[in-house]
């Protein structure tokens, strides 16, 4: 279970940014750009969700059939595995050239990756490998904004040479349809932290592996949640905002819809956004048209399906037209907790107050016992850090005191070394169950009996045969702005109040559906 602790630094947003996919950084920073300098900029990037089903011309992708197989069927081919070695690939998002090109600064945390990445392999197989095989770890750095070139990693990855047994992402950055390539068309292993809807993961089953939360599920709680306590039903008007990507309508008609008739809830208002990252101008174009048509409608709460390039404008036209609903968020495109960042400027009227399911922890603390008052790291995290403070016990450049404390080599339990650590982890612990004998088949068996593992974003993650999301419970927090300072925001920032905080309001309990 995690830690309590009621809050998190309002430093941490920032950082937290980094560890988020790629394309959603790029989104980020581009809306950024266009508040400050007030122009209109867009690039052609994928979302975090920008794929889905239908939406590629790759051979291969251009629909989501469920075409997967049992993991007793999967291939028993050893590609990637010698006698000695287990060649792994650790892709690794650098927007350094898209830095220099908006003027911003570049990818600091690069490097950090890289290091994550071999502090965790190198004490693995300092420790004996798996079954006395070291994985060496392919690390390749790639622009996840080049569509085409990501499609060529996967394919040398998958067919070319070296041979790769398995892809593991700890950070999110390898989204949507080239997960699909490595795990569908390549029928190789693949954890990452990006995630969407079910239909994903039973297309390429049973290759594909989340450490993140199954949207379907993110949807399903959240209903239940919501009608609990009283948000929707009994008379409360529920407003829907969908983007336009297919991901999105597909999370909208086959899970949202249904999970609300299952609730009793016949009836809701819906609107669309355009929502694709380059679409930005029609976003900002459509956004004070469906807010206005939301309270027109009566609409008491809202709930987003939307990214955060499409999040942004909408919060900017309730804010223009002085209405703010109850927003239902969640982990669906990290409304929860990207929304934090935007408190109190520029949108603390339509965000301080509001309530979310998560099944990270962002509750809980960002650093070691021994350096905070309060609190310390859940399980997972705390052995991260040993294994981390062991290999690197300088603290990181540019690392800052908490609590104006020990200037101790803490890692954040939300960051990227704490990313790297649970992917690796988690490839680890399935590749030792699957034995000497490690093939694809064994493998993916292996990964279907873990269970009760000890993550780091997530407190726990349990898989199955037919359940390929590691988390397996979800906290609701609410957004608090501290300024003036209160009680509720309980942890300082070098020696300061905090300015905001997620505040739980529910502890841990288990998610809805499988």
């Amino acid at each position: 279970m995690a830690s309590g602790g009621g809050s998190r630094v309002v430093g941490r947003y920032w950082r937290r940014l980094r560890r988020r996919p790629a394309s959603f950084q790029i989104g980020t920073l581009v809306v950024a750009l266009v508040v400050v300098g007030g122009a209109a900029y867009g690039i052609v990037a994928g979302t975090s969700s920008s794929g889905g089903p239908g939406t590629s011309t790759a051979p291969g992708t251009a629909g989501l059939a469920p075409s997967g197989v049992g993991v007793d069927q999967a291939s028993t081919s050893t590609r990637g595995v010698s006698a000695s070695s287990i060649n792994v690939v650790f892709p690794v998002s650098n927007l350094t050239s898209l830095a220099s090109n908006f003027g911003f600064a570049g990818d600091a945390e690069f490097d950090v990756q890289q290091t994550a990445i071999h502090t965790y392999v190198d004490a693995i197989n300092a420790a004996g490998g798996i079954d006395g095989r070291t994985i060496n770890p392919i690390i390749v750095s790639f622009d996840p904004t080049n569509e085409a070139s990501m499609r060529a990693l996967c394919k040398q990855w998958t067919e070319g040479s070296p041979p790769v047994f398995a892809v593991v992402d700890g950070l999110g950055d390898w989204t949507g349809n080239d997960e699909l390539c490595v795990a569908q068309e390549g029928h190789t292993p693949f954890i990452g932290q990006w995630t969407t809807v079910s239909s994903w993961t039973q297309a390429a089953a049973p290759y594909l592996w989340w450490t993140g939360p199954d949207q379907s599920q993110v949807l399903s709680t959240l209903v239940q949640w919501a009608k609990s306590a009283g948000f929707i039903g009994g008379g409360h008007k529920l407003g829907i905002v969908v983007g336009d990507r297919t991901s999105d309508q597909s999370a909208l008609d086959s899970y949202l819809l249904p999970d609300l008739r299952a609730a009793g809830i016949t009836s809701e208002a819906i609107e669309t956004l355009p929502s694709q990252a380059s679409d930005q101008a029609a976003t900002s174009a459509a956004a004070p048209l469906v807010v206005q048509r939301l309270e027109a409608a009566g609409v008491s709460a809202v709930i987003p399906l939307i990214p955060f390039n499409a999040l942004f404008p909408y919060l900017g036209a309730e804010t223009s037209q002085h209405y703010f609903p109850k927003l239902l968020l969640s982990d669906y495109e990290s409304s929860v907790t990207v929304s934090l960042g935007l408190i109190p400027i520029p949108y603390e009227q339509a965000l301080d107050g509001q309530e979310g399911i998560s099944v990270e922890n962002v509750g809980g603390t960002d650093a070691p016992a021994t350096v905070v008052s309060r609190g310390g790291y859940d399980p997972g995290v705390l052995n991260c850090y040993k294994i981390w403070h062991a290999a690197n016990p300088n603290p990181i450049p540019g690392q800052t005191l908490i609590n104006g404390e020990a200037p101790s080599p803490y890692i954040e339990a939300q960051g990227p070394i704490a990313g790297w650590c649970q992917g690796i982890t988690v490839f680890a612990d399935a590749a030792r169950k699957a034995g000497r004998d490690l093939n694809r088949r064994s493998f993916v068996q292996a990964m279907a009996s873990i269970s009760g593992f000890a993550g780091t974003y997530s407190p726990v993650l349990s898989y199955g045969a037919d359940k390929f999301a590691g988390p397996t419970e979800y906290e609701v927090v609410e957004l608090h702005n501290n300024v003036l300072p209160s009680s509720r925001c309980v942890l300082t920032y070098q020696g300061k109040t905090q300015g905001t905080c997620w505040v739980v309001v529910q502890s841990w309990r288990p998610l809805a559906g499988r």
